[in-house]
């Protein structure tokens, strides 16, 4: 990279928006301190016109460039390789709320919007955008589109793919498409948004959407519920389907194991239930009056616990109540966090293969490493685990780690002979790169090296992630 470049962005930009050397650090460390990149520099545009710009720079000099958002990812997806220095692309500034439409149900916005932001963008027009994530505050748009994020919804309102209606993007080679129409219905050829929503900034950039919008939920209930075991969950999960219908938001899991972490670090938020082998949280959200939907969650959980399908049950009986056991849920990652390194797997199943999953696989863990503690919990309702692994007592956290790929092997390979996924919501990145052949067939792989050549011919759009 010439200085007369770097110079050039700094007049363009401003030159607090121009960093390299020690300013640059913060954004070359991914949160979880595992990706440490270099970069040639951190760029802030804050128009689509001067992402285009950068881009259009960057493709002259053959520059390797790396979109970043709110660097909250888990796979090392916006952190540049340290073998090969990039540009880093960081849509921050660009957080324009650019049109509400209560008419259409629609909201456009810019990349760097955070979803906190497009929420409450939502709500100012007594709308709900759905998408919910315990990254919200820091998590951007352009990050939710570029993995196609999940978050604790899907199971009524789908992944982030499903909530988007047309999307700007800033090709590989510079042009700008401008493909935000707020249409429901378009069969006028390749549906191209689809190409760019989850592929990780590896085909372009996305400056901005247009996200669907909904009729407000404003009454909610939320649920603790003490299972047995996994098929009660699995079952548990079908009745109230047919009970609530749509009105089942979420249906979350989490093991003993998992609630234990939480007590351990965390003790301000022991669940109110005693121990279980695993404990369901619900949530149901309609617009009915607040006691009609009181009563009739109250009378389905007290069917179930005569029938035996649950063994205790809370109902939050206020905001707080409720706020409390969502907080015990979206704590298990930093109570983890605060115990020491663990090995994550972001998973999917049908299921249908939940069960045979867990059992196959401890057993085979446990055969490997005698003494693992296993840290389950996720969004059951969308198939969703998030499987971790927690060193046994007598290890030592260099050992745990030095088997971190074996452990990982065992673990994607069951997922595959379950007909799962290995990556359920945080995407391939650089994490689970160079695995991904050994679970995607050669012409899965093939097709999707055909559509990276086609639209990034240079391979300059963060290159190193997704594709080995």
């Amino acid at each position: 990279m010439t200085e007369a470049l770097l110079a050039r962005w700094r007049r363009t930009l401003g030159a607090a928006h121009v960093l390299n050397g020690e300013d640059a650090e913060p954004y070359l460390l991914d949160h979880r301190g595992r990706y440490h990149g270099r970069a040639l520099a951190v760029v802030f545009p804050d128009s689509t016109e001067t992402v285009a710009q950068v881009v259009r720079d960057c493709v002259a000099q053959r520059l390797p460039m790396v979109p970043q958002g709110g660097n909250t990812g888990l796979v090392g997806g916006g952190i540049p390789d340290p073998r090969a220095p990039a540009v880093v692309i960081n849509l921050r500034r660009c957080q324009r709320i650019r049109k509400l439409d209560p008419a259409n149900n629609t909201l456009t916005l810019e990349a760097g919007c955070t979803l906190a932001r497009a929420q409450q963008a939502a709500r100012e027009i007594d709308r709900l955008y759905p998408l919910s994530l315990a990254s919200e505050g820091s998590a951007t748009i352009g990050g939710n589109l570029a993995t196609n994020a999940g978050g604790t919804q899907v199971l009524r309102y789908g992944n982030t793919r499903e909530l988007v209606l047309g999307l700007e993007v800033v090709t590989a080679q510079g042009d700008i498409w401008n493909g935000l129409r707020g249409l429901r219905k378009d069969n006028t050829g390749y549906d191209l948004k689809q190409l760019y929503i989850g592929s990780e900034g590896t085909l372009g950039i996305i400056t901005a959407a247009c996200l669907k919008l909904f009729a407000p939920t404003p009454t909610q209930h939320a649920a603790l519920l003490a299972v047995p075991d996994m098929a009660g969950c699995i079952a548990l999960l079908e009745r109230l389907e047919q009970v609530f219908g749509p009105q089942l938001t979420a249906f979350e899991v989490m093991s003993a194991a998992s609630l234990d972490v939480v007590r351990q670090s965390f003790p301000d938020l022991r669940p109110p239930l005693a121990q279980a082998p695993w404990q369901c949280l619900i949530e149901v959200s309609s617009a009915l009056d607040p006691a009609q939907q009181g009563a009739a969650l109250e009378a389905a959980l007290a069917t179930l616990l005569e029938q035996g399908r649950i063994q205790d049950a809370v109902i939050a009986q206020n905001v707080a109540e409720f706020e409390r056991l969502w907080a015990i849920r979206e704590s298990i990652s930093d109570a983890q966090r605060k115990q020491g390194k663990n090995l994550k797997h972001d998973i999917s199943l049908p299921r249908s293969e939940m069960v045979r999953f867990i059992e196959h696989c401890q057993q085979r863990l446990r055969e490997r490493l005698p003494g693992l503690i296993f840290i389950t919990f996720g969004h059951l309702g969308d198939g969703n685990l998030h499987y971790n692994l927690t060193r046994p007592a007598h290890l030592s956290e260099a050992d745990f780690l030095a088997q971190q790929a074996a452990l990982a092997e065992i673990v994607h390979d069951e997922v595959h002979a379950h007909q799962g996924s290995i990556s359920a919501e945080h995407g391939i990145g650089q994490l689970k790169r160079d695995v991904l052949p050994r679970y995607k067939s050669d012409v899965e792989l093939g097709l999707m090296k055909q559509i990276k050549q086609a639209l990034d011919p240079l391979n300059l759009m963060n290159p190193g992630k997704v594709l080995p």
